[in-house]
């Protein structure tokens, strides 16, 4: 797949760049200061469409050029622009009925819900990195920073040019996913929100135990899914400051 940039603009300290891969949307962030070619962080997210991720993402963006690194996403198969695609949203669907009923979500939810989009998402990615690593400005490593968590440990799988990743530990993990976790072996960095309503802590502590990576920290946080502290987001700086550098 082409890779088409279809607008630029600067931001003080980062241009942002928004570009199609194929029929893919996505934004590209490099440094503004860096003459080298840039180490490349791909920053994952839920599948809540670019637009309204993008304060988010664009703040995650600004920090990581400030450490002299270029970052990039893409939109989610299904979200924002794209098109519709029915079973996922079926699959969201029956997942809000069992919350709403307090009922226990069933692994068949979790399945229909994560591994197409798992599936579909992962050679996205792939493609992605393709295109971005043959411009000028972006070089290796490469690191994954975010969700969907079962996103990331397919690619920390598969992708051997990914060679760290920070987690955001959250989402419904299907059984096939933490056999996959079993299989990964680069640096993790692990962020885990300890009250997160929409997260099993028992689940994510189990997952943590599944990956197979030699170094591999969880940090855990008092609050909500949405209460991470800034200081989170600066102990996962200096993770891929240690690991991309």
């Amino acid at each position: 797949m082409a890779l088409h940039f279809t607008s630029e603009q600067p931001l003080d300290d980062v241009l942002e760049r928004r570009f199609v891969l194929g029929e893919i949307p996505g934004i590209l962030w490099t440094p503004a200061s860096v003459s080298a070619p840039a180490p490349l962080i791909l920053l994952g997210h839920p599948p809540l469409g670019l637009n309204k991720m993008y304060p988010r993402l664009v703040a995650r963006a600004r920090h990581a050029a400030a450490d002299g690194f270029a970052a990039a996403t893409i939109e989610l198969p299904g979200s924002g622009d794209r098109p519709r695609w029915a079973a996922a949203e079926q699959a969201r669907a029956a997942l809000r009925r069992a919350m709403e009923a307090g009922e226990p979500v069933s692994d068949e939810i979790i399945d229909a819900l994560t591994l197409p989009l798992v599936d579909k998402a992962v050679p996205e990615w792939q493609a992605a990195l393709d295109a971005l690593l043959s411009l000028p400005d972006i070089g290796g490593p490469v690191g994954f920073s975010g969700g969907v968590i079962s996103i990331g440990i397919r690619l920390a799988v598969v992708e051997p040019r990914i060679v760290s990743a920070v987690l955001f530990a959250g989402s419904f993990v299907p059984r096939a996913i933490v056999e996959d976790a079993r299989q990964v072996t680069i640096p993790l960095h692990v962020l885990l929100q300890w009250d997160d309503e929409g997260n099993d802590r028992q689940a994510a502590l189990d997952l943590f135990d599944a990956f197979g990576s030699k170094e591999k920290s969880l940090h855990a946080n008092m609050g909500g899914h949405s209460g991470v502290p800034q200081f989170a987001g600066e102990g996962a700086a200096q993770f891929f400051t240690r690991h991309l550098r």
